[in-house]
């Protein structure tokens, strides 16, 4: 098999890809997005630094960049894992809200609008504190709590004079009072192999980029049911559903990452996803 590895930041789980895929004979070759180009005319679309391959693996850190290029390459007739069907319905937190949603798979209530006091009176039967987040992004950033409309217009201020892509679209977020954890729980294929806790104990936000201990959890029945719902909606052959624990509501689906790391979880669970990760794209080319 012939993998292109398409990257812009050679992380832990890049090369923990090139490694095992290669001592397994999979020529796995790294692509920088950097250097990517598509030629395009009426003879179709080229990608002249990809080549021949079998498919291409997408573990661009940017939602744009991965959609973007996974769309193109497509277009060019590669098979890109995650799609960009995928990433794009996943990767922006309004459309991903709206789609759970719609599939009655439990989710914070959430407000999407697109002017300060018509999103403000909108989200008020959720009650403060809310979460107001960016409509794309990651680790945690520029995602804040707001105590009350005071607090939460300043934050919508900022978030305008920002250069944010989505500065005007305000997705404002039921405040789940989470046991100073949630859950990643993830999907290869139809499989819920593992996932982790991710305790925070000095922030309300548990991302391990922002300080979060990983700790293995035991993956119950409810949780792989929900997992797998999830995974319906978006497709994909890897993903890292995030789970939050809420005392009264049970289990609530609240992102779902096309491109997620799990150096932390390989540590601490002692699971080899990405020979897992490997063998499901063998499965996926053979189709």
């Amino acid at each position: 098999m012939r993998l292109a590895l398409a990257y812009d930041i050679l992380r832990w789980e890049e090369r923990d890809i090139l490694e095992k895929g290669r001592r397994v004979g999979i020529d796995v070759r790294p692509v920088h997005l950097d250097e990517v180009f598509f030629s395009m005319d009426k003879e179709g679309v080229r990608v002249p630094s990809i080549g021949e391959a079998d498919a291409v693996l997408q573990r661009s850190i940017s939602h744009t960049r991965a959609y973007l290029t996974s769309a193109l390459m497509e277009g060019a007739g590669y098979c890109v894992f995650n799609s960009s069907f995928t990433i794009e319905r996943a990767g922006n937190k309004a459309i991903a809200s709206s789609l759970l949603a719609r599939r009655g798979i439990p989710t914070p209530r959430t407000v999407v609008g697109f002017h300060r006091e018509v999103a403000i009176k909108a989200a008020a039967p959720i009650g403060f504190p809310l979460v107001i987040k960016p409509v794309e992004g990651s680790w945690g950033r520029m995602t804040a709590k707001a105590e009350n409309e005071d607090s939460l217009l300043s934050l919508m201020e900022y978030q305008e004079g920002t250069s944010m892509k989505y500065k005007s679209v305000f997705y404002l977020q039921q405040f789940v009072r989470k046991p100073g954890r949630d859950l990643r729980i993830f999907v290869i294929g139809d499989d819920v192999p593992v996932g982790i806790y991710r305790i925070n104990d000095s922030n309300w936000r548990t991302n391990t980029a922002l300080g979060a201990k990983a700790e293995p959890v035991d993956i119950n029945g409810e949780l792989r049911e929900l997992a797998l719902k999830t995974k319906d909606v978006f497709g994909g052959v890897f993903l890292g559903v995030d789970v939050f624990e809420d005392p009264s509501e049970g289990y609530l689906v609240n992102e779902v990452n096309t491109v997620p790391e799990y150096k932390n979880t390989a540590r601490v669970t002692g699971y080899d996803i990405t020979s897992a990760i490997l063998g499901k794209l063998k499965e996926e080319i053979k189709k």
